[in-house]
């Protein structure tokens, strides 16, 4: 049996189709196929509050062919999730209704919190000490996500205006900083010994960079040594010289950014990085409401 999972995002749009595995206690899944586009609908979204005709032809070009890819893959069940641009977007629900008719995929714009649900929905923080303290941070393009986890047991979570297209934009808003650090000092910063676990391509490509062995945690000092490195260059080097794709060159830096700013303000020495993000967490949610 396969499944998809579509994560229409800020920065990019994913596809994952994955394999499961009825034969295991719980269910697993494998990885089958990843695709990402990076569309881009947060320049539009967080500076005209809209997404231009040529975005939305683009993204219901790329929802058409998802439609096709999942009917060949033979996808028995699929959800398509559309986060911070589209909740924005005041042609958001048009869209959706275009998306639908001339693509045949149906389209939900989620909330903050039930988009933080998906994220830690792969509930990593099982695979490590359950009696830790565990603050999941996924930085996507028009927001973050965090999620705090003490004994086993889901203590706050949040969904903040911050993210990578929004700062590049320069429509991240100070309040929203200060609403996000409070956030902090209110539910996670009392606790100790906290463990960050870091989500969304930014950190996955930081990780790889820090040449950090697989499974192990990354620093918040090869964290910030590692964004200082990366600042030194332009935009054009990151490309040509760190071997950067287009897309993530620009993005990376706020990205660090953030993730340095809340693990310095949450006391978060390590951070862990599992290979999973929002597509990964739609499949988890998928086969809990199928296989219940």
């Amino acid at each position: 049996m396969r499944y998809a999972a579509i994560d229409i995002g800020s920065n990019a749009i994913r596809l994952l189709i994955a394999d499961l595995s009825e034969n295991s206690e719980p269910v697993t899944f494998k990885k089958n196929t990843l695709l990402r586009v990076p569309l881009r609908l947060g320049d539009d979204a967080f500076i005209q509050k809209k997404i231009s005709e040529k975005k939305i032809n683009d993204l219901v070009k790329t929802m058409h062919s998802f439609r096709l890819l999942m009917d060949v893959y033979g996808v028995s069940a699929y959800l398509a999730c559309a986060t911070s641009a589209m909740r924005e977007s005041e042609n958001g629900p048009e869209i959706v209704k275009q998306v639908k008719e001339q693509a045949g995929v149906d389209l939900e714009i989620v909330g903050g919190q039930r988009e933080a649900k998906i994220i830690y929905a792969s509930h990593f923080e099982e695979k490590l000490d359950r009696k830790k303290n565990y603050l999941y941070i996924d930085v996507g393009g028009g927001s973050t996500e965090l999620s705090f986890f003490s004994d086993e047991i889901l203590v706050a979570s949040q969904s903040f205006n911050i993210g990578t297209i929004r700062m590049l934009d320069n429509q991240d808003k100070a309040e929203t900083w200060k609403e996000m650090e409070r956030f902090i000092q209110s539910k996670v910063k009392s606790h100790k010994n906290i463990t960050g676990i870091g989500t969304g391509g930014n950190i996955n490509k930081l990780f790889r960079l820090s040449e950090e062995k697989e499974g192990k945690p990354m620093s918040l000092s090869k964290l910030k040594s590692l964004y200082n490195h990366l600042n030194s260059y332009s935009m054009k080097d990151r490309i040509q010289v760190l071997g950067l794709n287009h897309d993530r060159a620009d993005v990376i830096i706020p990205a660090a950014q953030i993730f340095i700013t809340v693990m310095k303000w949450a006391g978060v020495a390590n951070i862990y990085v599992p290979k999973v993000g929002m597509v990964d967490g739609i499949i988890q949610i998928l086969i809990e409401e199928n296989f219940k």
